[in-house]
C-alpha cells in the first residue's frame, strides 16, 4: 500500500469532503481516502499494483478541485 498527500487550493464548503471522498474511496484499488478540511489536503492510500497516483489526482481534479505542485 501506499499513501500519499494532495494539496488543493482552499476547501470552501464541507460538501466538498463527501464529494472527493465518495468518488475517490469507490476506485478500485483505493484503500481509504480522507479529506483534511482545514489544512485543504486529501490523504489517500492505495495499492500502486491496481492504481497510480496520477489517476487518483486526475479523479480529483476533474471534480473539480485542482491538486496544487
Amino acid at each position: 500500500m501506499k499513501t500519499v498527500k494532495f494539496q488543493l487550493e482552499p476547501l470552501t464548503c464541507p460538501t466538498c469532503i463527501k464529494k472527493i471522498e465518495g468518488k475517490v474511496g469507490k476506485m478500485e484499488g483505493v484503500e481509504e481516502v480522507k479529506v483534511l478540511f482545514n489544512s485543504s489536503k486529501v490523504k489517500a492510500t492505495f495499492d500502486p499494483d491496481k492504481i497510480a497516483e496520477e489517476n487518483v489526482k486526475d479523479t480529483i481534479e476533474k471534480l473539480g478541485y485542482p491538486v496544487l505542485a
